[in-house]
């Protein structure tokens, strides 16, 4: 965009107060895709626009950021609560969200490159000043939505995200305002800075994010504001720092394992500080059924919820590096690979081959295998169903013996290319039809139902069941041959999408 001092006013409808307050107003408060939706059309419009001296641009940018950020949460509140989001309606969102800080950051960074490529006394740089820490925040802060966005759908943030971040920030330090205290938005409390956003994103990419669900990776991203305070971050390296990040390199943060190639003024470093130690109280606090009310996660969510995500950031806020719990070994070999409960429960009941549903397999590169499961490659990504948490049934080449497994970790390396990390469920299971204890044995009321032999506590099984169907105060019963088995609750283990797994005690009965 060309930045021009000449025009006293620029030839835009937004370059008008009266116009832009008009605009403003009438934008729909009742229909957040639609509001998101045309104020990304303004910001597009700003985008391609001449004439307009920096400050004034980023008045009207920031006007137009203040309108959306209500939608903007609605939104995302829909992105990760909605249930059985289509595929359709999750790209919509997703592109909407994603779309909008694309926009609004290009608009900030123009004006940030504005700064940095003109001298002071320029009337467009003095004219933006009292403006630029909070220009170059939003800045930061949007870039950082970005990446946050990228990792819900598990794909790669990319080197020139990173450039673009870091181009950002150093601009900031460069004009002294990096560390400067401000207000981020009118109706978000509390202070931060161009440095705080910056660490922020860094912290978030260094927690490993391709091993939560969407709504973990965003309530992580909360735990991390609420913990940020308390890291520490430096322009040199200090005996407990655990990752870097050369600035002004295209490059995401790394962990002090593997050292930078050369000291640079625009190293970076970082570590969790004290935090590892508040957040073990604060896990201590929700394992006892205790969400502190100051812990703001957006909304109201059970400990179970919460403490899988509290625990996965221990892990990866710690000095060491997480160890993997068993040691991995390099093959190459096919799997074929089917999604989901209901082709789960047709292999292991043994249909799979009568119904020909094996044809719609998928093919994976098995990579590496362990006790606890396998490291796959896949070349061709089809559709957008797989995520952390989806249910597999898998069966290696040459084999006859069908795998159930969860996908724990994802990471896309481009639209078609992927890598995933699943642990095994069990290598042998049953398909079997239950009945709630207290149902006659009619046929309409069956629940289907994968049986899991549970290896370390005898007399207990896990069952993987439709969602929604554990209920801890109703036994189930299935018969299987010639005798009939008597399933008492334990506790519901874990959700997926489609399925859940439960703990019960097993009585066979006759």
């Amino acid at each position: 965009m060309i930045l021009s001092l000449f025009s006293s006013r620029p030839d835009h409808p937004l370059a008008d107060p009266k116009e832009l307050k008009r605009i403003v107003g009438e934008i729909p408060l009742d229909n957040a895709f639609k509001a998101v939706d045309e104020i990304s059309g303004w910001l597009e419009s700003l985008a391609n626009a001449d004439g307009f001296r920096p400050d004034l641009l980023f008045d009207v940018a920031r006007q137009l950021d203040d309108a959306a950020q209500p939608h903007l949460r609605k939104l995302a509140r829909d992105y990760l609560h909605s249930p059985r989001l289509s595929r359709s309606e999750e790209k919509k969102l997703w592109s909407a969200v994603f779309g909008y800080w694309t926009l609004l950051t290009g608009v900030g960074e123009s004006c940030l490159r504005y700064v940095a490529e003109h001298p002071k006394g320029d009337k467009g740089v003095d004219a933006l000043k009292p403006a630029l820490p909070l220009l170059a925040a939003r800045t930061v802060a949007g870039l950082a939505q970005m990446v946050k966005w990228v990792e819900f759908r598990y794909g790669p943030v990319t080197n020139e995200l990173w450039r673009r971040l870091g181009s950002a920030y150093l601009i900031a330090e460069a004009q002294k305002v990096a560390q400067k205290p401000l207000q981020l938005y009118p109706q978000v409390s509390g202070a931060t800075t161009v440095s705080g956003e910056y660490l922020h994103a860094l912290i978030f990419h260094a927690s490993s994010m391709d091993n939560l669900m969407p709504l973990e990776i965003e309530l992580a991203d909360r735990v991390i504001a609420h913990f940020l305070p308390g890291f520490d971050f430096s322009t040199e390296a200090r005996h407990d720092s655990v990752y870097w990040v050369d600035a002004r390199e295209a490059q995401g943060p790394m962990r002090m394992a593997r050292l930078p190639q050369a000291l640079t003024p625009s190293l970076r470093f970082f570590s969790p500080g004290g935090v590892p130690k508040a957040l073990a109280e604060l896990i201590s606090h929700v394992e006892r059924g205790e969400v502190p009310a100051d812990l703001n996660l957006g909304a109201q969510y059970q400990p179970r919820t919460v403490l899988p995500v509290l625990r996965h950031l221990a892990t990866y806020w710690a000095k060491q590096p997480p160890l993997r719990e068993h040691p991995r070994h390099n093959v190459k070999t096919r799997l074929a690979v089917l999604q989901g409960f209901d082709d789960s429960f047709t292999v292991f009941a043994g249909d799979v081959a009568r119904i020909g549903k094996e044809r719609a397999a998928e093919s994976w590169v098995v990579e590496n295998v362990s006790l606890g499961g396998f490291g796959a490659a896949i070349d061709n990504l089809r559709g957008e169903w797989l995520k952390v948490g989806s249910l597999l049934s898998m069966q290696p080449e040459g084999g006859e013996n069908w795998v159930l497994g969860i996908v724990r970790r994802f990471s896309k390396d481009s639209e078609t290319h992927a890598s995933v990390g699943i642990q095994t469920l069990a290598r042998q299971a049953l398909s079997v039809r239950l009945l709630p204890r207290t149902s006659s044995y009619a046929a309409g009321n069956e629940i289907p139902g994968i049986r899991l032999p549970e290896d370390r506590s005898p007399g207990e099984v896990r069952m993987v069941l439709p969602v929604a169907t554990f209920d801890v105060r109703e036994s189930l019963e299935f018969v299987s041959g010639e005798r009939r088995y008597l399933l008492t609750p334990i506790e519901l283990v874990e959700s997926g999408s489609d399925y859940e797994i439960a703990r019960y005690r097993e009585l066979v009965e006759g």
